[in-house]
């Protein structure tokens, strides 16, 4: 015989042909509970019988998408390896994907609704990749566990756009900005430590003494997790004892604090909009790996320095300074060729034979 509910518990079948449970007076207010056989039944129960707020755990029903996104991020590998920055994006992602579609069946997302989301993101095309790369790695993940039949997201084309991403600094703006911003201000250090030592944003608000060995300055990078280790200027040297700290890190706020990554980018703007330079910190990055790459530094020097996981980012480098010396040296090979133009031809049997050369040897 079933088990009696509690006084003012009902039942209901959802459309999902699943039982939920609520707490109700008569014709009063009702309240979602937990299943009776919860342990968390017993406490939003009384809860409720003395009127206080009830507390009930999400229901997630298996096979939505709210279901799969939940076993991706918490039993999949491919997301533990994911740097917290990566993982933070792509949970923002989804919470907006998730706002109307946590309850819809996997059978939903085809290919069609895939491609769908990646096309009304196409004023944002960046929006549009990382809205796929997130879908793709769960539907992927999913398709490996066998959680979902088919990967939706196999043969969705991705934003079709071009663009060199933040524009880099000239060295110009770097001048600029040195003359704002002087020596032992924590935004001069800031660039400093971009320019000199390519670090991220991400690594300037970490970056502290206990870095830093003699000369050579080595960190974990946030982004990548990949271990970088430069050695400092004497410049760079001199601005970090010139920079007054309280506490460990090299950059500090007004008050005294370590940075987050997204003040700090709030904040550097800021800076740069004082000196006149309308770029980003991530812009100055850019000019000091071309510098590098410009000086004669190799793809792998570039992948040690900036902490690139990947090597086709070097090679944007590397390859655009093989290309210009490339060019350089066609321009001459041309150059050289129209000169021999200029060149009058010989006369015809000019130059036919050879001229008899007067013998000076005295006869003997």
């Amino acid at each position: 015989m079933p088990r009696k509910l509690p006084l003012h518990v009902h039942k209901q079948k959802t459309r999902h042909d699943k039982w939920v449970f609520y707490f109700r007076v008569g014709k009063g207010k009702r309240l979602r509970l937990p299943n009776p056989n919860d342990p968390a039944f017993k406490a939003a129960y009384r809860a409720a019988l003395i009127g206080s707020p009830v507390e009930v755990p999400k229901v997630v029903y298996e096979g939505t998408l709210q279901w799969l996104w939940d076993r991706y991020t918490t039993e999949s590998a491919k997301w533990a390896g994911y740097s917290p920055a990566t993982q933070k994006q792509q949970r923002l992602i989804m919470a907006q994907v998730l706002k109307n579609n946590a309850r819809h069946a996997l059978a939903a997302f085809t290919q069609d609704v895939i491609q769908e989301g990646v096309d009304k993101r196409h004023e944002t095309p960046a929006a549009a990749g990382n809205f796929l790369k997130t879908m793709r790695g769960m539907f992927w993940w999913g398709k490996k566990m066998r959680l979902v039949a088919v990967d939706p997201t196999v043969g969705v084309t991705p934003p079709g756009y071009k663009t060199d991403g933040f524009p880099p600094w000239t060295v110009e703006d770097v001048m600029a900005f040195r003359a704002k911003h002087p020596i032992g201000t924590p935004e001069r250090l800031s660039m400093e430590l971009m320019l000199l030592a390519g670090l991220r944003r991400s690594d300037v608000v970490v970056v502290g003494r206990q870095h830093i060995a003699g000369r050579v300055l080595s960190i974990d990078t946030a982004k990548t997790g990949a271990r970088i280790s430069v050695e400092l200027s004497d410049d760079l040297i001199g601005i970090i004892e010139a920079t007054p700290r309280k506490g460990l890190h090299l950059v500090e706020s007004s008050i005294g604090r370590p940075f987050t990554k997204e003040s700090f980018g709030n904040w550097f703007r800021g800076k740069c909009t004082e000196a006149g330079v309308t770029k980003s910190a991530h812009g100055l990055r850019k000019l000091s790996a071309t510098l590098a790459a410009e000086g004669g530094a190799a793809t792998h020097q570039l992948l040690a320095q900036y902490g690139w996981s990947n090597i086709a980012t070097a090679e944007i480098y590397t390859k655009g300074i093989d290309r210009k010396r490339l060019g350089i040296e066609a321009s001459r090979i041309v150059a050289d060729q129209i000169e021999n133009m200029k060149i009058p031809h010989l006369n015809p049997g000019e130059g036919l034979k050879p001229k008899k050369i007067k013998n000076t040897t005295a006869k003997k």
